[in-house]
């Protein structure tokens, strides 16, 4: 039988029911960190069915303390708003020429915006876009005229979060190098908007249960009284 790691062997001591408050959480993955800056992440279990449309939990938020990571956007858009695209930041900034390379599998992007007089070229990209939840929509703000705003949105900490078929969102809010107090103000943030965002179809008891992990990191349990309206 192989040896354990060190870590491994504190990973196993681990109380794999504990519930724990948020501090408590951030404390434990901080003693289980590795030589990088791992990426600090919540795991909302739901009692939704997100195969019935009014049961679907879908959504932006803006992190009030960023990601930590660099968002790559792409944008649609024409004349004026390309150049305030551009401006504001943006990666990438086309139209016919944005959808080909698109088309040719250069998909590097982890928003795509677009200005809605140039829906009629990134409908095309459906089959693309759509199964990586990279189509542009209204509800989420990514089809605006205000092209300049979703860029600097999506650069300064703004995540989306949908939920997964087993009812479980998964989304990151940060990295292990961020002070305690930026981690749980972004915790609360995503938590919050969740809560929110619950579907008209769901029925008994919303939010079933919630981790926290990091990369490398153990999933720990959070106390659902750290959530507001769980």
């Amino acid at each position: 039988m192989a040896k354990l790691t060190k870590k491994q062997k504190t990973l196993a001591e681990l109380d794999s029911e504990k519930l724990y408050t948020v501090d408590e959480a951030i404390a434990t993955l901080r003693t289980h960190k590795s030589k990088f800056d791992e990426t600090v992440e919540v795991a909302m279990n739901l009692g939704v069915d997100p195969r019935h449309a009014d049961q679907m939990v879908r959504g932006m938020v803006s992190l009030p303390s960023g990601t930590g990571k660099d968002v790559r956007v792409a944008v649609f858009a024409k004349g004026d708003n390309a150049e305030k695209a551009l401006a504001a930041g943006a990666d990438k900034v086309g139209a016919e020429d944005l959808m080909e390379d698109m088309q040719a599998g250069n998909l590097d992007y982890d928003r795509v915006i677009a200005t809605p007089d140039m829906m009629g070229v990134v409908g095309r990209l459906g089959k693309v876009l759509g199964p990586k939840g990279l189509m542009p929509n209204p509800k989420l703000g990514t089809v605006t005229p205000n092209v300049e705003q979703a860029v600097k949105d999506a650069k300064g900490g703004q995540v989306e979060f949908r939920v997964e078929k087993m009812g479980i969102i998964h989304s990151g809010i940060g990295k292990l190098s961020f002070k305690d107090e930026d981690i749980k103000a972004n915790f609360k943030a995503l938590t919050d908007a969740i809560v929110k965002a619950k579907p008209s179809g769901a029925k008994g008891k919303y939010v079933k249960k919630i981790s926290l992990t990091s990369t490398m990191g153990p999933g720990l349990k959070v106390d659902l009284s750290e959530v507001e309206g769980a």
